[in-house]
């Protein structure tokens, strides 16, 4: 290979994992990272640097296990936790004010009421906040949505399906009509096996 296209694959590998850790998906973060761990072992091996190679092939292999975690875990219910809280409960509150900013950006229409008695879902790892589902009962099986947020790690791990899936509470309180929250911006309930039905979208 010419010098110069050597060097410049050296330059790409290495922005390609700075790149990597400005990602706040931690999917995204671990193929990125890899992509660039794998360029630059190749380069570090064309150019003789021995212990580059080793620690780009570690890293290499790193990315790899956390991915293969990622998707055994992505549709295990036994790692996430459903748990109903309060529409005045003091953590729910909390993550509101603290991820409001973010939370506009997808709900612009959203308006927190605290003392409606809507029932109100967080979804938990372990002691990591995943994500907020809040909602109405408008009966006759239908559940309109209030608020339905993902933090950023976990975006593209699809969490929602432990809320809105058949073990989840959703299913179990009967709704099978789900209005999405006014004004969401990309929706993603027919990844999850939803149809489309007007304004609705049927469990």
């Amino acid at each position: 290979m010419d010098g110069w296209w050597l060097e410049a694959v050296g330059w790409i590998g290495s922005a390609v994992l700075v790149w990597s850790l400005l990602q706040s998906q931690l999917r995204r973060l671990r193929v990125i990272n890899l992509i660039g761990s794998v360029v630059l072992a190749g380069y570090n091996f064309a150019i003789g640097v021995w212990p580059m190679v080793g620690l780009n092939v570690v890293l290499a292999a790193i990315n790899v296990g956390h991915l293969v975690r990622m998707s055994r875990e992505r549709h295990d219910a036994a790692v996430y936790e459903v748990l109903e809280v309060g529409g005045d409960d003091e953590y729910l509150r909390h993550v509101l004010r603290v991820h409001e900013a973010d939370i506009r950006r997808f709900n612009p229409d959203f308006v927190h009421d605290p003392f409606s008695g809507d029932p109100s879902y967080l979804v938990l790892k372990g002691d990591a906040m995943v994500g907020v589902v809040l909602m109405r009962d408008l009966g006759d099986g239908r559940a309109q949505l209030l608020l339905d947020y993902v933090t950023p790690p976990y975006r593209d791990l699809s969490p929602g399906e432990f809320v809105f899936g058949p073990d989840g509470p959703f299913r179990s309180r009967g709704f099978r009509r789900v209005l999405m929250p006014p004004g969401m911006v990309d929706p993603y309930y027919e990844r999850l096996g939803f149809t489309k039905d007007g304004d609705a979208y049927v469990l």
